[in-house]
């Protein structure tokens, strides 16, 4: 049996209400929301659950460290919307928020009609928001 996709991610963050608080003004007004909220299986703390149409982000608090761009873990989470207009407003709630926006909406040089802005959340992970209708 072929496997259908990514179920769930869950990121271990700092500050899991800074991070609630990031991803419900990005994403929030293109349908990313709170799903749920479990226990975790350590029983120590609990895993918020966001719902992006079928996938899930979890946001979990980590025992310590910090994440940094382009070391061994995630290099950037990617969130695909209908229109680059929804691109160009989320690009706007990153600057009213006065987040780290690494590159802002631009066409990609090698896939057409990919348009994206990127953005690091509050924990320097890189954040993708894309439309790409030919995709």
């Amino acid at each position: 049996m072929p496997a259908r996709g990514i179920n769930h991610v869950d990121l271990t963050v700092s500050d899991v209400a800074r991070s609630i608080d990031f991803y419900t003004r990005l994403l929030g007004p293109v349908g990313f929301g709170e799903y749920d909220r479990y226990p975790s299986y350590r029983g120590s703390e609990e895993v918020v659950y966001f719902r992006f149409g079928q996938q899930y982000l979890g946001l979990r608090p980590a025992d310590g460290g910090a994440h940094h761009y382009y070391e061994v873990g995630i290099e950037h989470l990617a969130f695909f919307v209908d229109t680059r207009e929804e691109v160009d407003d989320a690009y706007q709630r990153c600057l009213a928020m006065g987040a780290n926006v690494h590159y802002p909406p631009e066409l990609d040089r090698d896939i057409a009609d990919y348009y994206a802005l990127f953005v690091f959340d509050p924990d320097g992970i890189r954040v993708e928001v894309a439309c790409a209708p030919g995709v």
